[in-house]
This record gives C-alpha cells, structure tokens and sequence, in this order.
C-alpha cells in the first residue's frame, strides 16, 4: 500500500549531516555495533539492517547487539559490558537509564569511540559520547500531542502511555506532549495535565508497560473498562507490537464503547509499521501512527562512527525525519 504521510518534523541538522553523507574510504574493514534496547523489536531491527547495509557498502560490518525481551537496564548494561570487551572501531548506543550506564558499563569505555542514537544520554552524562543519531524527541512528543489535538479539539480526559521512567527518549516525547497541550513549548513537561486548554490527565496514567505488549494490553483493557477516557496517547509502540493481538484483545471492547458514544481517538508511535499495524488505522482501531525512518538512522549512525574511527569530525547531533501515518486519506496539517 502506498501509504500517505507527511514530514512534521524536519532534520534541523540538515547543514551538519552532509559531513556524514560520504565516509572515506578506509584501507582495511571496520567493525561497529548497534547497542539496542532490545534485539527482537521492529525498530531496532530496521534500525541495525540500515547501518549492516551502509557498512557492507564500505567492506565494513555493523552489528545489532543487546538482550531479547522487554526492555531493561541492567540487561542492557551487561550487554554494553560484553560490547566494549570486544575491541569493536565504535559503537552507537540505545541509552535506558542514563545514569546507571555512565556509573557502570560506560566507566570502562576507555578509547571507543561512542555515539548515542534514538535514546541520548541525559546532559549530565552527554560528555561520554561523541555525538547523536535519531528524531528530536521533544519535537515527536509535541507532534504526538498535535495529533491528539487534531481528533479531539476540545480537549479530554487523557492517558498516556509509557515504558519506564528512566528512558531518556521517552520522558522527553512525554514532555513534549504535555507542552503542545498546556500550548507552552518551554513548560515543565514533568507536571501532569490538570485541566490546561481542556486537557486532564486522569489518576491512574501515565501507564508503565515495562516495554511489555501483555501489560500493554491488559492496562488500557482495564482503564477503558473503569474510565471514560477522550483520548490515549503511546509514546511507544508496545500496544502493537502484534497487531493482532491488538485487534483481537482491544478491538471488541473499543467497538462497544463506539456504540456507546465513548470511543477514545488513540494515537501511538510506530516506526514504519507493517501491513498489519496499518491495516489497524484503516479498520479505525488506532487513528494516527507517528514513526521514524528507521533504517536511514542506522545508515547516518554508521556513517558517523565510521568518521569517527578516521579521525573525521562529526556533526553533534543528526537528526532524522519523523513521518505521520493517517487512515487511506489525503495527508493534511493536523
């Protein structure tokens, strides 16, 4: 399906990455890895395809590394350890928890180079990496919150959807939604909505779904049982990871709430969804996707830890276009 979309967000690096768009030839192949959240999840999938076959390219190799399952640091930390001990020309690092990484695993990075991509490390420990690949995720959450606004103008009652706490990507689209619904880009995006522009969070939200479909799931099946709820907002895709599990778990439920008057507008995050997921927005299950372009961000991560194993200088941040998928319909502002 040729499906329309439209580019919200543009690459505000656009000047700076064109350092990265011809890496020099190297006399002998390079080894890098993609560091992921998790190694059995779509993005990151598309994610180390795009920077394998940047790198095959140039007779160098990039791997996806990680632990399978839902999404953990301490997991991830072990995982990074086994990366650095493997002399590998760089590494490009998926960041869970700051913190915990940069006083364990990221003590003993010694002289490899490293990037973040998707997930930054938080500022106090940005000095560890060289640069970041990925969407601004401030600008993703305010275009999440944009489309929310565009299926209920009015505003609601609201919940958001999480993964954890600590993920730095995550917390920055979560404030970015609440700051294009308070309609105050600079606010604290940590304050709940309480009623700002018609908007209110409600008790029991946001949800944490330790990146987990089966939570997923089961809490937005018991929210919208107890709650009536105008809109419900993903800042991942964990609700859809299988499409049909969505459809087959949620799908009679939000059918009857229809029927009822109540059905919420529900908008999510999918990184170039499958024919699946799709096919979700045109059965009017799920509204509106926003998603990154997945493999052109493991092809601009290649490319800068390939400058960077050359001793080239590198852009401080690229930062890679977002794209919004709506039902089989003209693309327009929301």
């Amino acid at each position: 399906m040729n499906r329309p979309y439209f580019h919200p967000l543009p690459c505000l690096a656009g000047l700076l990455s064109a350092l990265l768009l011809a890496p020099l030839a190297s006399a002998e192949a390079l080894q890098f890895a993609l560091l992921a959240k998790r190694t059995d999840q779509h993005f990151f999938l598309e994610v180390g395809q795009g920077c394998a076959e940047a790198a095959a390219a140039e007779g160098d190799t990039c791997l996806l590394l990680g632990a399978t399952g839902p999404a953990h640091f301490r997991r991830q930390n072990e995982a990074l350890e086994q990366a650095l001990s493997r002399g590998l020309d760089g590494i490009a690092l998926s960041v869970t928890h700051s913190r915990w990484l940069a006083e364990h695993a990221l003590k003993h990075l010694g002289r490899t180079p490293l990037i973040t991509f998707d997930s930054d490390l938080a500022p106090a420990e940005r000095h560890l990496r060289r640069g970041y690949v990925g969407i601004d995720n401030l600008a993703f959450g305010r275009q999440l919150g944009l489309l929310v606004q565009r299926f209920r103008p009015q505003g609601g009652r609201l919940c958001i959807l999480n993964s954890s706490q600590q993920d730095p990507n995550l917390r920055e689209r979560l404030a970015g939604i609440r700051q294009q619904l308070r309609g105050v880009q600079g606010a604290d995006g940590a304050e709940r909505l309480a009623g700002e522009n018609g908007w209110r969070e409600v008790k029991r939200c946001p949800l944490y779904t330790a990146d987990n479909q089966e939570n997923a799931l089961r809490q937005l099946a018991t929210l919208l049982q107890a709650t009536e709820l105008d809109a419900i907002v993903a800042v991942g895709s964990w609700p859809i990871y299988d499409a049909e599990a969505f459809r087959r778990q949620l799908g009679p439920l939000l059918a009857e709430l229809d029927a009822r008057g109540r059905r919420p507008a529900i908008v999510m995050t999918a990184d170039e969804p499958d024919a699946r997921q799709l096919a979700l927005l045109d059965d009017g299950l799920v509204q509106a996707y926003v998603g990154a372009k997945s493999r052109e961000i493991g092809r601009q991560s290649y490319y800068m830890l390939k400058r960077l194993a050359q001793g080239q200088p590198v852009a401080g941040q690229v930062l890679v276009d977002s794209q919004v998928y709506l039902p089989d319909t003209a693309p327009a502002e929301p």
